[in-house]
């Protein structure tokens, strides 16, 4: 089988099994990159000013500001990731079983490794808002 080029040939059980494992951590790596863009987004949003009685009760801008290193960095980490995500798509085409079991089961692993913590924040102490 050939994996994305042409001199990336497994003819063997070994060389199919590092391909399978390069895909599992490939994937992985694809959220570890995701996390560390998301992280950088959140320490990168400049805080609201206090609000003043002089204040509109709407900002006349919606949505929050970024620092523009942090545009920047989330930008090209962005890109990277695209491109990443691309690969990981291009393998998966390749229509092999096992490349898109590994490609799953990497991007499964890489969640639970890095993206999961993002929902431990995220307890409800009181379900009703009028309270």
């Amino acid at each position: 089988m050939i994996l994305l080029f042409d001199f990336w040939k497994t003819e063997s059980w070994l060389s199919y099994s590092l391909a399978l494992l390069f895909c599992i951590l490939f994937s992985a790596f694809y959220q570890y990159m995701e996390d560390r863009r998301l992280s950088i987004l959140a320490m990168g949003i400049v805080p609201p000013s206090q609000p003043s009685i002089n204040s509109p009760l709407l900002p006349p801008r919606l949505g929050t500001r970024l620092t523009k290193s942090a545009r920047f960095a989330t930008a090209v980490l962005f890109g990277v990731n695209s491109a990443i995500g691309y690969v990981l798509m291009l393998a998966v085409m390749s229509y092999n079983g096992g490349v898109l079991c590994a490609v799953v089961l990497g991007l499964g692993v890489g969640y639970f490794l890095f993206r999961a913590k993002e929902y431990e924040a995220l307890v409800v102490e009181d379900a009703c808002a009028c309270s």
